[in-house]
């Protein structure tokens, strides 16, 4: 039986090397892992978009992760040096990661375009990529001169840390390329190591990769020429191909490279900015301040006892998980906004809070309401807190640009949004790259049906006229079931900031935006919520501008400062306007769903049209939910509870459940559950279409309620 040498790779691309790569990260890792492979180095070109996502999958599968980034270097000035050559940096340890991310950071930001960059040789030192490893590979072009000078170039700034990168593709030139660069290596003691170039996990998807490489170049597929990679070989090559290409000293290199880096990004540590919390104080002392501080504000009277309990059982649980600080940083913000008269309004589950009532963040009253904190946190789901705060949409930027000044611009940036090719946009360039007809194409994305999934349907193409027989509608369909949820570009969340104590640019690399004055990280929420990093939501909503202009209005009538808070709480004028359906305009019951509900339910206070607005939408009318609380509220039927526990958690909806918050109360009543496993429960129910996941709790729910009655 042959032993197999070990082999680790040292460059691969991902689909996340926008249209280059054309395997997704947990793609590659798998494949690697399958195949035998000691470990994976994930190097899109200038960013690290996906490495998240290899990390997240290399834990789970076992595989070690090397983590880095390749770059296109140009030898502008120094003409003798040959073509621009292929520099992959990975990183050794946590300070070789942060500064790879600072000179991403650098290259992006300086960029005149976004998406872009440009490193000149004579840009690059050796200190800006310490404790980094460093492997060149360069033009095949290239004369034992210019390479010799390349050679020099890498001793002057990395000496000991480089490698020269052996590429073997299959081409007609593989043993004389390999012959000139181990003359290299022994002229300047470098050593030479086996190097993939990867662009695919299996051979299969170069199809795929050669039509991103159309998209890319801009031409059809006929017209790319030598764009196109000549085979595919560039693939995840198993280790008997491996040895039977490369010697076994090239691969062994492989493993002295991968054995000197020693990162995984579970070292990166999230650490909370310290402006927030006033000297002398610590963030604890400070959050139980300010929430009593505004407790006495709304509720200059005195709390009951039952409100005092809700925020001493929050601030406990704030503190035991260490989220004061993030508390503190949104009660910044919002308080700003405020000293600004800019209208703001925290929304979502951070409704489920006395705390943030107290704090000015939400208007929801917990005296007034039925709050379920664990909703919004809990210890057993241990994930960040998310407050979603609105503000004036024609205001919104006076408080990102605070943001930016208080914390500068190392240290806060916009959330990235990972732009995914979605069935109208694969059609359409896919189409492009095998030579469709453009007004054909155009015809075809727009007959495509929301309910036709990331499917081309036959029906649709039929339609048009064309053939499920013709090759090219053929590779159309396949093509496009490939690319769907591939990332297209990088794009800004639309108000997510991450916020941090020290330089954010050595956690993750920041970009500049398209948007003028606009700094983008390259992750996305769902990123940042696997690596621990806390978001603020600062969000924008017109209704709130709207709102703002009419307060201004009405002041300049009566001749006073009119405010939010003068408006008269329930005005039977305005319910009778709501229960004619006459709401255009008028955020939240404005649709046409919403405005066929409103006569039948007649809304007479505000927890109506709270219960409203929750019944209009899929769970509820799926769960046939609608017509039993229309009954019971038009006397039809007769309200009753399940048991007289369960009246605490449905009686304000009649006995039917209509809100996430009484699934959770249900679960905790009936079924024995905590409140965090609860949480759990909604949560599966949420995301079931997508992942699964309710069957567990089905026993559980089960046996908990008939076990009680």
């Amino acid at each position: 039986m042959t032993v197999l040498p070990h082999y680790a790779e040292l460059r691969c691309l991902s689909n996340f090397s926008f249209l280059k790569g054309a395997s997704k990260p947990e793609e590659l890792v798998l494949r690697a892992k399958e195949i035998g492979y000691s470990a994976i180095a994930l190097t899109d070109e200038c960013t690290m978009a996906g490495i998240v996502r290899a990390h997240l999958q290399a834990k789970e599968s076992g595989l070690k992760l090397l983590v880095g980034s390749q770059f296109q270097v140009e030898p502008e000035v120094r003409p003798d040096f040959g073509k621009p050559f292929n520099l992959v940096v990975l990183a050794c340890n946590l300070n070789g990661y942060g500064n790879l991310c600072e000179f991403i950071t650098r290259l992006r930001r300086t960029s005149e375009k976004k998406g872009t960059y440009r490193l000149l040789l004579e840009s690059i030192h050796g200190a800006d990529l310490a404790d980094c490893l460093v492997v060149v590979s360069p033009e095949r072009s290239g004369t034992p001169e210019q390479l010799l000078d390349l050679g020099q170039w890498m001793l002057q700034h990395f000496i000991g840390r480089c490698w020269w990168g052996v590429e073997q593709l299959r081409t007609l030139d593989d043993e004389i390329w390999l012959y000139k660069l181990r003359q290299a290596g022994e002229a300047t003691a470098i050593s030479l190591v086996a190097v993939g170039d990867v662009h695919m996990h299996v051979r299969s998807r170069k199809p795929l990769q050669d039509v991103l490489t159309a998209i890319r170049v801009g031409k059809p597929l006929t017209e790319c020429g030598l764009d196109l990679q000549p085979n595919a070989e560039r693939h995840l090559r198993t280790r008997l191909r491996l040895a039977q290409t490369f010697s076994d000293a090239l691969m062994a290199e492989t493993l002295v490279v991968a054995a000197r880096c020693d990162f995984s990004l579970d070292e990166l540590k999230y650490q909370y900015p310290q402006e927030v919390v006033p000297a002398g104080e610590t963030p604890e002392s400070y959050l139980r301040r300010v929430t009593y501080e505004g407790a006495g504000r709304r509720w200059p009277n005195g709390m009951t006892a039952k409100v005092q309990h809700q925020i001493e059982h929050e601030l406990s649980l704030i503190c035991e998980l260490k989220y004061e600080q993030y508390f503190l940083t949104v009660y910044d913000i919002v308080a700003f906004a405020r000293s600004r008269h800019i209208l703001c309004q925290g929304r979502g589950s951070a409704a489920n809070s006395a705390v943030c009532y107290c704090l000015g963040v939400t208007e929801v009253d917990p005296a007034r309401m039925s709050v379920l904190f664990e909703r919004f946190i809990s210890k057993e789901r241990n994930e960040p807190p998310d407050i979603d705060v609105d503000f004036e949409h024609e205001r919104r930027e006076e408080v990102i640009q605070y943001l930016y000044q208080k914390y500068g611009r190392d240290r806060a940036a916009l959330t990235g949004v990972v732009i995914s090719y979605r069935p109208k946009s694969a059609i359409r360039d896919v189409g492009k790259a095998l030579g469709f007809d453009l007004e054909l194409l155009e015809k075809l994305a727009k007959s495509h049906r929301h309910w036709d999934g990331r499917e081309v349907h036959a029906e649709r193409l039929k339609e048009l006229g064309l053939s499920l027989d013709d090759l090219r509608v053929q590779q159309l369909i396949t093509m496009t079931r490939q690319l769907m949820t591939f990332p297209r570009h990088l794009s800004q969340h639309p108000g997510g900031f991450v916020l941090t104590k020290g330089p954010l640019s050595r956690m993750v690399p920041i970009e500049a935006a398209t948007m003028e004055d606009r700094t983008v990280i390259e992750w996305d929420k769902d990123d940042l919520d696997a690596m621990g990093l806390l978001k603020v939501d600062v969000l924008a909503l017109g209704m709130l501008t709207a709102i703002r202009k009419s307060l201004d209005f009405v002041s300049m009538r009566r001749g006073f400062h009119f405010q939010m808070q003068d408006i008269t709480a329930e005005d039977p004028a305005t319910y009778e306007m709501i229960c004619q359906a006459d709401t255009v305009g008028v955020f939240q019951i404005e649709s046409r769903a919403q405005m066929g509900m409103l006569p039948r339910l007649q809304p007479r206070c505000f927890y109506d049209l709270v219960i409203e607005v929750a019944l209009v939408r899929p769970g509820p009318i799926q769960g046939g939910m609608v017509h039993p609380y229309l009954n019971r509220r038009q006397g039809k039927e007769a309200v009753v509870y399940p048991s007289a526990a369960l009246e605490e958690a449905l009686g304000r909806t009649l006995g039917v459940p209509v809100f996430q918050e009484q699934v959770m109360q249900v679960s905790i009543l009936a079924a024995g559950f905590t409140p965090g496993e609860a949480d759990g429960l909604r949560r599966a129910m949420a995301a079931w279409k997508r992942k699964g996941g309710l069957e567990k709790y089905y026993d559980r729910i089960v046996e908990g309620m008939t076990s009680r009655g």
